[in-house]
């Protein structure tokens, strides 16, 4: 019964993904950004949809079992880069329109003057950000053989999702992403609410009852304390999280951000978004739930905590309902991995293979979406773990470009293109060491801020360096 929810749902989200458009697009602008004429609605669940993935639905239940209220630090980042971006989105979005901005490459190639930025930084984008598409893949194998016990079904769901993801991208491109994120957003609050009434009350009597019994019998797990998840951590992963979100240095945010019809709606829902973010923490109850009911040194569990949720609504719901909470988590993972597919394939057209054709570019756009969700399947089946480090570099390499954007929104770009590549550089430098080579360096700190802070002294030195160098140059000319 569940496997047949799970593949009608999957189907049924291709569905609205087609139904987004009715007639394939021919413009690439219109494909990525869907003309710039969304309304407020669209824009809501769009963004919305950027921050609900599987991680957020699954990963968020396993990281509260795992770290206990350590998994707060999620809480807050979303509210402080939304405040960011409420001063940030009129500058941006203003800018997007007047010089037809589509990815995050173009906004630097022109700020900057500079190609090579702009291809560097789509470059960077795209190995950042492919690790991300392949757990959403992965993770919709995973959803389907943790509530059904195998393996072939977990496969025929990645490869049926992957297809119909596949499909409706390439037909209706963001439009598709924004009909299907409406019933993702919808099935999935159906699917928390009845998760955090059900789950609580069938193990323990009730959500009070959760922290009163783990209060009691795991108080470690109410507090931060040492270990992996220290306040150390919890404070420079909640920094690095809120400066990426709010910076904009995750290349598929950019096609949503640049598609609102104007300035005024990215700001009303960056207004209002932060409370809607408070459904972070229903997983997060189900996570402490599990903390009660799962046996203590689990060899499965703790080796795939993220696996909690379903495992507890699996034991606590009938079937059928079972099996709309599988829709849901599907969803979370099909709707992110399209729009994540629509930002990788734009930085290829437009910013690392160059064709002057407009034609040109529409096709290559369109053959990077099947090779990189081909890419994508082919590795969470045959080699799952093949990309697991290079997820490591998704958000800590990905706000190295924190400084360069922040320096872009100015009217008047205070840096040239050299400092600005060496700091660039030296910050994704630092982070490769410190994640692959010397891991223990800087204990809990997050590597990404220790590299972006090595990326703001090699910027600022390079800049006082061109600076003098420049009035050298010019004292020659003055005095003759």
């Amino acid at each position: 019964m569940i496997l047949t929810f799970t593949l009608v749902g999957i189907v049924l989200i291709g569905v609205l993904g087609f139904v987004g458009r009715r007639k394939p697009v021919a413009d690439l602008a219109e494909w990525t950004v869907g003309g710039r004429r969304f309304g407020a609605m669209t824009m809501w669940f769009l963004q919305a949809g950027e921050v609900f993935t599987t991680f957020t639905f699954l990963g968020m239940a396993g990281l509260a079992f795992s770290g206990g209220v350590a998994a707060m630090y999620a809480l807050p980042y979303v509210p402080i880069a939304y405040v960011v971006l409420f001063f940030l989105a009129k500058r941006l979005w203003t800018m997007g329109k007047d010089r037809g901005y589509l990815t995050q490459g173009d906004f630097l190639e022109d700020r900057f003057s500079s190609r090579t930025l702009g291809t560097l930084s789509a470059v960077l984008g795209v190995i950042f950000v492919l690790p991300y598409l392949q757990l959403q893949i992965t993770g919709l194998g995973l959803i389907v053989r943790l509530v059904t016990g195998d393996n072939a079904s977990g496969t025929l769901s990645m490869v049926t999702g992957s297809v119909l993801i596949v499909a409706f991208v390439l037909w209706a491109g963001l439009r598709g992403v924004a009909a299907t994120s409406y019933f993702k957003d919808g099935v999935m609050l159906v699917a928390l609410v009845v998760l955090i009434i059900a789950v609580p009350t069938h193990f323990a009597g009730g959500i009070p009852a959760v922290f009163h019994k783990i209060e009691q019998l795991h108080p470690e797990k109410l507090i931060v304390h040492s270990g992996a998840n220290d306040h150390v951590w919890f404070i420079t992963s909640m920094l690095v999280s809120a400066i990426g979100v709010g910076l904009m240095t995750l290349p598929h945010s950019w096609p949503a951000l640049m598609s609102a019809r104007d300035p005024k709606v990215l700001r009303r829902n960056y207004a209002w978004m932060p409370v809607y973010e408070l459904c972070l923490l229903l997983p997060m109850v189900i996570g402490f739930a599990a903390i009660l009911v799962v046996p203590k040194g689990s060899a499965s569990h703790k080796a795939d905590p993220n696996g909690v949720l379903l495992t507890l609504s699996k034991d606590a719901l009938p079937g059928w309902v079972t099996g709309v909470v599988v829709v849901a988590a599907t969803a979370t993972a099909m709707v992110p991995a399209a729009g994540i597919l629509i930002g990788i394939s734009s930085l290829v057209a437009r910013n690392i293979v160059r064709v002057r054709s407009g034609r040109k570019q529409f096709w290559i756009n369109h053959g990077t979406v099947v090779v990189a969700s081909t890419l994508a399947l082919v590795l969470g089946i045959f080699r799952p773990d093949l990309l697991a480090n290079l997820l490591l570099l998704t958000y800590s390499g990905s706000v190295q470009l924190a400084p360069a954007n922040l320096l872009g929104f100015f009217r008047r770009v205070p840096v040239g293109k050299g400092p600005v590549l060496a700091g660039l550089v030296a910050g994704e430098l630092v982070v490769i060491w410190l994640t692959f080579v010397d891991t223990h360096l800087v204990g809990t700190v997050n590597v990404g801020l220790v590299g972006l802070g090595a990326n703001v002294v090699v910027l600022a030195l390079a800049a006082l360096v061109q600076r003098q160098l420049v009035q050298r140059q010019a004292s020659p000319q003055e005095a003759a």
